[in-house]
């Protein structure tokens, strides 16, 4: 695994449960401002960690689950996020402010 996917996994894992954060963020987050893409390849991958990552919690920049076609099974993204109290409805976050994780405000600077 790289270290770049290592860092993005990192950051991912501390998204509490019931929250969500998004590409975009996560890639500001770690110093590559343009790595959106590179974060939902790293999400693609997740489940070759080692440790678990939990990819559902990370949509796009309007909340819809833009990688849910990557899960097993056709609305397993969508089912784990309710598990843990969000709405979704038409693959797209309800209220997804109030659910945004930023890991701006929520981690310090020097966490990866």
């Amino acid at each position: 695994m790289s270290d770049i996917y290592s860092r993005i996994f990192k950051v991912v894992q501390k998204i509490p449960a019931g929250r969500v954060c998004n590409y975009g963020t996560i890639a500001r987050f770690i110093g590559s401002p343009r790595g959106s893409r590179l974060v939902g390849w790293a999400m693609n991958n997740s489940h070759t960690s080692e440790e678990y990552v939990p990819a559902h919690r990370v949509v796009n920049r309007i909340g819809i689950l833009s990688g849910k076609h990557h899960f097993p099974g056709e609305d397993i993204m969508q089912q784990l996020l309710e598990n843990e109290g969000l709405m979704v409805i038409d693959d797209q976050i309800q209220d997804f402010e109030k659910h945004f994780w930023d890991p701006m405000k929520e981690l310090p600077e020097d966490f990866i």
